[in-house]
């Protein structure tokens, strides 16, 4: 095998000390490409990439054009208050979909950028065609429109623009039910792959017997805990609820503490000893998901196990609320639900029968 890599072809390590390959093209963002180098898959996608056209390398204009789609995106990422006191991972969130809008072409034959579009031209139709241009992922489609039509809301109360385009733009049906649900298979499988000791046990455990999200149990460390009970105030909901929450350390999750080496100030650290950022704490269960085999779980996929698991061993609708720190009985109601029905299917399945 030849030992240089294929032109263009570059290696990257990440800082788990990953070695991973990327294609560089000049002006355009560079490309993963999977696999090992010189094997036929890895060919077939190192020439996929060359013949993608890809989209340009944005340039961050700190001084886009008064009046237009862009400038009104920048004056809300710079002064809405509603979007500063929004949680960092969320602002972050909200800057990458309104920056993926400036490139989008405004029509098949109109090649200008909607970062040039006039805020008078951004009608009920462009916000569909920045939605529809998203069609192959409605959950991204949608969010699109909704932070478009929270601009709009700030643009029209600081008198940048009179009506909200976006206002009356539907959201897609989406037919999935979002992140993967792990089944008790898939836990006992990672489980059999990370051992107790391991930082991805660790972190399973975390997750899995708190109910906590990501951005909540990267924080959690053993000033969160008294008397055999975990205090926290979700990040998600610290600025508008305020709700705290309290659950009990179950004993699952403190054998796995006794058997785990933590962190200082929190439980889970990074290889450089530092607490773990939401987004790197995400990829990096990715990564111990994959090494698991498991490439459909995730981090969110283990809340939502947890939540099916108390419903259908009878749950109530309040009692989820208190440990998923849920303000409305709205999305503990999607659980029980459920799990009514699969008890009412299994009670009656027995009635199917002939004579």
């Amino acid at each position: 095998m030849p030992r240089k890599l294929p032109k263009g072809c570059i290696e990257d390590v990440d800082r788990y000390g990953k070695v991973r390959i990327y294609l560089r093209r000049k002006g355009l963002p560079k490309l993963r490409i999977e696999g090992t180098p010189w094997t036929t898959a890895f060919m077939d996608a190192y020439h996929a990439a060359l013949a993608s056209p890809g989209k340009p390398k944005e340039t961050r204009d700190r001084h886009p054009e008064e009046g237009t789609w862009r400038w009104l995106a920048c004056e809300y990422l710079r002064r809405c208050a509603a979007y500063q006191m929004l949680e960092p991972e969320t602002r972050a969130t909200y800057r990458r979909y309104l920056e993926a809008t400036f490139m989008d072409p405004v029509s098949p034959t109109d090649s200008r950028p909607f970062s040039d579009v006039p805020v008078a031209a951004m009608t009920p139709r462009a916000v569909r065609t920045l939605r529809d241009r998203r069609l192959a992922t409605p959950t991204i489609a949608n969010a699109t429109v909704k932070v478009v039509r929270q601009v709009f809301a700030f643009a029209v109360e600081d008198e940048l623009a009179t009506t909200n385009p976006a206002a009356g733009v539907d959201y897609l049906p989406t037919s999935t039910e979002g992140h993967h649900t792990w089944s008790v298979e898939e836990a006992l499988k990672f489980e059999a792959r990370h051992p107790i000791g391991t930082q991805a046990r660790l972190a399973y455990a975390l997750l899995l017997y708190t109910g906590s999200r990501v951005s909540d149990v990267r924080f959690f460390g053993r000033q969160h805990v008294s008397e055999g009970w975990l205090h926290f105030r979700p990040t998600k909901t610290s600025k508008s609820s305020g709700i705290e929450v309290d659950v009990p350390i179950l004993p699952a999750l403190q054998t796995v503490l006794d058997g785990s080496k933590t962190g200082d100030m929190t439980f889970l650290v990074t290889h450089q000893h530092r607490p773990y950022s939401a987004r790197g704490l995400s990829n990096r269960m990715r990564d111990w998901c994959d090494e698991a085999g498991l490439p459909n779980c995730s981090a969110h996929g283990l809340r939502k196990a947890g939540a099916t698991i108390a419903a259908e061993n009878g749950a109530t609708e309040a009692q989820l609320m208190a440990i998923y720190g849920w303000t409305t009985p709205k999305q503990a109601a999607l659980y029980t639900r459920k799990a009514r029905r699969k008890k009412l299917a299994g009670d009656a399945m027995s009635l199917i029968k002939l004579g």
